[in-house]
């Protein structure tokens, strides 16, 4: 059963063998990291944070997201809503070597010698992650252009140009 407040650091080693869950909101205001890539930082970010183990006894962490990131399109120069919904399963390890055993939809997550995890910071990694980029409305209108060069510009582009004049026909 989800918990409805969610610690702001929590034990990885406790939370696996209690099979814990953490349901929270983040606001987008309060990811420092994050912010300087948004337009403005409205909004809230949903998650769920659940910790257990698979069949193979690996400990894991599963972190959900719902968010929408307000950027600028580098297109159109206006605001538009990127939709971000992920699922992320995170492998813990506690040494670097061990990634290579986790199962290879895992992602490794390496927890620090404490144990401790900040879920926000888990969060806000995830969200710079989910980032384009170069953020582009998925409504914006696609530039479309004939770029071919013309007479002009091919003359100068060739240094020899200027020879051709100088040749005799024969």
């Amino acid at each position: 059963m989800p918990n409805s407040r969610v610690p702001e650091h929590v034990d990885a080693w406790r939370m696996v063998a209690a099979r814990r869950e953490f349901e929270g909101r983040i606001p987008l205001a309060a990811m420092s990291r994050l912010r300087g890539s948004l337009l403005e930082p409205d909004g809230d970010v949903r998650y769920t944070l659940a910790f257990d183990t698979d069949a193979l006894q690996v400990p894991f962490a599963e972190l959900r997201i719902e968010a929408e990131l307000p950027l600028e399109c580098q297109s159109s120069l206006r605001r538009f809503l990127l939709p971000v919904q992920l699922v992320q399963r995170l492998g813990l390890i506690l040494d670097e070597a061990d990634e290579a055993a986790l199962p290879p939809d895992y992602e490794a997550l390496l927890v620090e010698a404490d144990g401790m995890l900040h879920p926000a910071e888990l969060v806000e990694d995830e969200l710079i992650l989910a980032l384009p980029v170069v953020p582009v409305s998925p409504d914006a209108e696609a530039v479309e252009r004939d770029f071919a060069p013309t007479v002009e510009e091919i003359a100068q582009a060739n240094p020899f140009a200027a020879l051709s004049g100088w040749k005799k026909d024969d």
